[in-house]
C-alpha cells in the first residue's frame, strides 16, 4: 500500500482537527445545556406545583424559590418520576387524553427534573427566572379573575371540627332566597374557610331543594359539589342550569380531622349567573351520579365485600335514555379504591373506553374535564359501563389495615363506588347538530398544513 504524500497528510490533519473542534464544541454545548433551576425547573414548578405548594397552600412545603426547592430536590425527582405528583391519576395510555385541567407533567418535563437533580440541582443564573405568577389566596374565589365576584353567595351553618377522631359529617339546612326570580346558572364554586377549613373539608355538596319540592334526589338541584382537587365547575359556553329563586340548601359536608381543632367552620358557595333575560341554548343538571355498586335491585353498597388481603371488582351499567354530551368524569371511591374505568357501548355494538383512572387516590377528588374537541357526544341507547377495582392488600399505600373485611359505608375506611359525570342531556336535533359540528371541526383540522 502506498504511503500518503504531503498533500494527503495535510488533508488528513485538517480533517482530524475539524473533527476534534466539532467534538469540543458539541461537548461545550451539551455541558451548557444541562438544566438549571432558574432556566428549566422554575417554569415547571410555577406552572404545575405552586398553586398548592405556596405559603398558604395545601402543599406540605412551599416551592416558590430555589432556597425552598433545593432541600427537596431528591423527593421532587422521586415523586415526579413515579407520577405521584402533581396529582393526576388518569391512565395516560387509555381513553381520551385531552383535558382542560391537565395537571400532569410531560415526559420531557419529568426528564428535565431528573436530569437537574442528577446534575446536583444547580441554581443557574437568576436572570433566567420567569416572571413570578400571581397566586390566588385561599380566601379568594378562584373564578373571580374570569367572572368577577359571585352574583350570589350561600353559606353553611357553623360547625366545630374536632382535632382528632374519625370522619365527621355536617348536614345543616339553610334557607335560599337570594334571588328575586329564577336564573340560569353559568358557574359555581365551593369555598371552604381559609386557612383551616381547606385542610379539614374533604368533600361536600350544596343541593338546592326548590320550594314545594318533596326533596327527592330527582327533584333537587346540585348547585355545587366539592372534593380536594375539584372546587369549581363552569359550564360550557351556551350551557346553563336553571335555578329556582326560592327553596332551601341541603348541605352535605364531610370533614376529616387533621390534629387541629377548627371552631365555627363555615363553607361558602359562590354562584355566577347568565345576564338576566339570557337563556342558554342547552340546559344541564350539572354533575350526575352514576352508581357502580348496589344496582339490579340491590340495596346501596350491598355488593361491596372486600376480603382481607384481597381484591374486588364491581361493574355497573347505565343506558342513556336520550343523547348526551359528557363534559367531565370524576370517580368516587375510598381508601381501597384503585381503578375506575368508563366504557361506552354504542347502539351499533361498538365499544370504546372513554376514560380510566388507574391510580385512584382517595385524598384527591379530581374532576377530569374533557377538552371541547374530544368530549364524548353519545347517542340515545348508549350503555355506559363503569368498572371499579378495590385493593385491600398491603401493596396499597393508602390501606389503613389489610387485615379487615371492608364493606359499604360513608367513612374513608369503608367503601363506595360511583362516578360523578358532568353532562348535558340533549334532544335528537341537538345531537345531530353536535355531531355535524364535530365532523366539520375535525375536517378543518385535517386540512391544515402539518408543521
Amino acid at each position: 500500500m502506498n504511503k500518503p504524500d504531503n498533500l494527503q497528510r495535510r488533508k488528513l490533519y485538517l480533517t482530524s482537527f475539524c473533527l476534534l473542534a466539532t467534538f469540543a464544541t458539541t461537548s461545550v454545548s451539551v455541558h451548557a445545556a444541562e438544566p438549571t433551576y432558574s432556566r428549566d425547573i422554575a417554569p415547571i414548578l410555577q406552572q404545575k406545583c405552586q398553586s398548592c405548594h405556596n405559603p398558604d397552600g395545601i402543599g406540605p412545603m412551599p416551592l416558590m424559590n430555589f432556597q425552598q426547592v433545593k432541600p427537596f430536590a431528591s423527593i421532587i425527582k422521586e415523586r415526579t418520576t413515579a407520577r405521584m405528583m402533581p396529582p393526576w391519576h388518569n391512565d395516560p395510555t387509555t381513553g381520551i387524553q385531552k383535558f382542560k385541567n391537565d395537571a400532569s407533567l410531560s415526559q420531557m418535563q419529568i426528564d428535565s427534573i431528573a436530569d437537574w437533580v442528577d446534575a446536583g440541582a444547580p441554581e443557574g443564573n437568576p436572570a433566567d427566572l420567569p416572571e413570578p405568577i400571581e397566586i390566588t389566596s385561599g380566601a379568594e374565589w378562584k373564578l373571580k379573575a374570569q367572572l368577577g365576584p359571585p352574583d350570589v353567595i350561600i353559606k353553611s351553618s357553623p360547625y366545630d371540627v374536632l382535632a382528632n377522631g374519625q370522619d365527621q359529617w355536617w348536614g345543616p339546612d339553610v334557607k335560599f332566597d337570594g334571588m328575586p326570580k329564577d336564573r340560569w346558572l353559568r358557574a359555581a364554586e365551593f369555598k371552604p374557610s381559609f386557612p383551616l377549613g381547606k385542610k379539614v373539608v374533604h368533600h361536600g355538596h350544596a343541593v338546592l331543594v326548590p320550594e314545594g319540592s318533596d326533596g327527592s334526589f330527582g327533584s333537587s338541584i346540585g348547585l355545587a359539589r366539592y372534593g380536594v382537587g375539584k372546587s369549581w365547575e363552569m359550564y360550557p359556553e351556551g350551557t346553563g342550569m336553571l335555578v329556582p329563586a326560592n327553596g332551601h340548601i341541603a348541605w352535605n359536608l364531610h370533614y376529616f380531622p387533621v390534629g387541629t381543632e377548627v371552631k365555627d367552620d363555615v363553607v361558602e358557595v359562590g354562584l355566577w349567573f347568565y345576564p338576566e333575560g339570557e337563556k342558554p341554548a342547552l340546559e344541564t343538571r350539572g354533575e350526575q351520579l352514576f352508581r357502580v355498586d348496589g344496582l339490579n335491585g340491590m340495596a346501596r353498597g350491598q355488593d361491596i365485600l372486600i376480603p382481607p388481603h384481597g381484591y374486588q371488582v364491581l361493574t355497573g351499567t347505565h343506558v342513556l335514555q336520550s343523547p348526551a354530551i359528557i363534559h367531565s368524569y370524576r370517580p368516587h371511591l375510598h381508601m381501597r379504591g384503585k381503578t375506575m374505568s368508563m366504557e361506552a357501548i354504542y347502539p351499533d355494538g361498538r365499544k370504546e373506553v372513554l376514560s380510566q383512572v388507574n391510580k385512584y387516590n382517595h385524598n384527591w377528588q379530581i374532576s377530569y374535564m374533557y377538552a371541547d374537541d374530544v368530549k364524548p357526544i353519545l347517542p340515545k341507547g348508549t350503555v355506559l359501563q363503569f368498572t371499579s377495582v378495590f385493593d385491600n392488600t398491603a401493596n396499597n399505600p393508602l390501606n389503613p389495615d389489610p387485615n379487615q373485611w371492608v364493606v359499604f359505608g360513608r367513612r374513608g375506611v369503608d367503601e363506595m363506588s360511583h362516578a360523578w359525570m358532568g353532562m348535558t342531556y340533549i334532544n335528537e336535533g341537538q345531537y345531530e347538530q353536535a355531531i355535524a359540528e364535530r365532523r366539520a371541526a375535525t375536517e378543518t383540522l385535517s386540512l391544515k398544513p402539518q408543521e
